[in-house]
């Protein structure tokens, strides 16, 4: 049972997922229909990260006490309020607000979910459940922007969000009726958060997800117009590459999740952010062969899924006792990054007037990410020895 519930978080993951993602890829048909720049329409984008960033930890600190069951289906039933505004919408400035609500409360669930899935199942099958969780999350970039682009040119863009909102109830009355209610966490006083936050493994860590999402912003937000402004692929065959990534991206979280229990977060990270910086910097090079360019695109699309469920368990082994507050404070610098990232690669758009150099950009801040990666684990290691010398229990694992 315990594993029919990590799939049905899983399956909200993959709903709010499609909510985030799927704006990329009708992002000309928004800009169109709303008679704004491509620029403009990508800061939906940073509107739902900053509102994911900055809402969810004080969402999550004060319902640390809050039965999991409870925030799920009440973090739902906001974004299905979220959902029907977006599809209501007359104009751009109620999208925007509407974009808000859905990053607010996809942010709670997200938490939400990793955390009742981390009390769900045994330590040793950690990283297979945080791997599915975020299985969710790529299933939402092979079916539900596939889908959502398809309901958009049949339709229109805003019945996509209709939709969501009816698949939501059905995940909520799921959550209700199957669920076990998982306790919620003890609430933490200000100090030990502050001992937490002032781990520098921790600091280091959270600078490397601030930096691999600024990256895989900058490249994911614009990529619909990457493969049709520079690779020349009309929309039909966009989206047929668009599911192909989804599905490269839902095998590489699941790889994630078990390379993790395998060979260790550590290895695994460094491994997908170095894969990351070298395909993006050569992805510009070789744009005159569609082949080698769409080789390149996936290799890199494969190691930022491959990265996610190894980054969280690695935040979870370092913090074991104050998970929640952690894996909150990352998803707020994840969104935080892909802000940057879609605001950084809008403005780069609009003054470079092509989505061609893009990916240098990616490559550039993948590569800092990597740098930051080495300093976090070099300094978990300096204190897995440290405490072991001292005869005490790790704070965390490498």
């Amino acid at each position: 049972m315990s594993r029919m519930n990590i799939y049905l978080l899983a399956f909200g993951g993959f709903v709010v997922g499609t909510a985030e993602l799927v704006v990329a890829g009708i992002l000309q048909l928004i800009a169109d229909d709303l008679q704004i720049s491509i620029g403009l329409a990508g800061q939906l984008v940073t509107a739902y990260s900053l509102s994911f960033a900055l809402g969810t930890p004080i969402f999550v600190a004060f319902t640390l006490r809050m039965g999991r069951r409870t925030l799920l289906v009440l973090s739902l039933i906001i974004f299905i309020i979220g959902s029907l505004v977006s599809f209501f919408s007359p104009n751009y400035a109620i999208l925007m607000f509407s974009r808000v609500l859905l990053g607010l409360s996809a942010g709670v669930y997200t938490v939400s979910a990793l955390g009742s899935a981390v009390k769900l199942v045994p330590a040793d099958k950690m990283g297979s459940a945080i791997g599915i969780i975020a299985l969710g999350f790529g299933s939402a970039i092979a079916l539900g922007v596939p889908i959502g682009i398809a309901i958009a040119q049949w339709w229109s863009w805003q019945v996509i969000f209709a939709v969501l909102a009816v698949v939501s109830g059905l995940i909520t009355l799921g959550l209700i009726r199957l669920l076990p209610q998982v306790e919620g966490d003890t609430p933490v006083p200000f100090t030990q958060q502050f001992k937490v936050l002032g781990n520098p493994v921790i600091l280091t860590g959270l600078v490397v997800s601030l930096l691999m999402y600024t990256s895989n912003s900058v490249m994911l937000t614009y990529l619909s117009p990457y493969l049709e402004s520079i690779l020349h692929m009309d929309q039909s065959r966009i989206g047929i590459m668009i599911f192909v990534l989804g599905v490269v991206g839902a095998f590489g979280s699941h790889l994630g999740g078990i390379g993790s229990d395998k060979w260790g977060s550590a290895r695994t990270i460094t491994i997908a952010i170095a894969v990351s910086a070298g395909t993006l910097a050569l992805l510009p090079v070789f744009t005159s062969l569609l082949a080698l360019g769409l080789a390149f695109i996936t290799l890199w699309f494969f190691s930022f899924f491959l990265s996610n469920p190894a980054l969280q368990t690695y935040f979870i082994q370092q913090a074991p006792q104050s998970s929640n507050l952690v894996l909150g404070l990352n998803l707020s610098i994840v969104h935080l990054g892909l802000a940057t990232g879609a605001g950084a690669g809008g403005a780069f758009v609009n003054s470079a007037s092509t989505v061609l150099y893009n990916p240098w950009v990616a490559s550039f801040t993948a590569a800092l990410a990597l740098v930051a990666a080495i300093v976090s684990f070099t300094l978990s290691k300096k204190r897995k020895r440290s405490s072991s010398s001292k005869g005490t229990i790790p704070f965390g694992s490498f």
